[in-house]
């Protein structure tokens, strides 16, 4: 099972954010924030890929914890995109599309990808080596998640429990077409 997010039923996170004046107003600042490329309140790029830190999360509806919780994340390490943020909240989007807000400390730096073929029945070849002539060394399912040591901008090295190889970066999701990971 790829998604780990337990949505309450029936609830959306526009629809807490749209009925509350103050929620209108942070989600005015934080797409104004996002626009700009750097995060006004940490300094960072914006949008950027990171993590999340424990194995429950709280996904709210707007930045605040007044706002009601739309989903709750249950898998540490799963990576998410940051797209906007307030003071202590960024808005988070994950693999699926799903938007809402997290408070900060509960994201991590920590870069992780999810194996994400076109095709998510085709299995993703694990080279041993940044090179398409390369030995496959394992076949990973689509939803695989890996720590991404480093990528080129083509080929991302990431490591699992069991695995340890090269993929073509256009196989995940959790990093950008082209992005440099040291």
């Amino acid at each position: 099972m790829i998604s780990n997010c337990i949505r309450q039923a029936g609830r959306h996170w526009w629809g807490t954010a749209l009925a509350a004046a103050s929620g209108l107003i942070f989600l005015a600042t934080a797409h104004v924030a996002a626009e700009t490329g750097v995060g006004p309140k940490s300094g960072l790029p914006m949008p950027r890929f990171v993590s999340l830190k424990p194995d429950r999360v709280n996904v709210h509806g707007g930045p605040t914890r007044d706002h009601e919780v739309t989903c709750v994340d249950t898998r540490a390490g799963l990576p998410v995109e940051i797209t906007a943020e307030t003071d202590h909240w960024r808005r988070i989007r994950d693999w699926e599309g799903s938007e809402g807000w997290v408070y900060h400390s509960l994201l991590s730096g920590r870069r992780t990808a999810l194996i994400a073929p076109k095709d998510k029945t085709q299995l993703v070849p694990l080279l041993d080596t940044s090179d398409a002539n390369g030995t496959v060394v394992a076949q990973l399912q689509a939803g695989v998640l890996a720590l991404v040591k480093r990528c080129s901008g083509t080929w991302c090295r990431i490591a699992g429990a069991r695995f340890d190889g090269w993929v073509r970066q256009e196989q995940l999701w959790g990093v950008y077409l082209n992005e440099k990971v040291e």
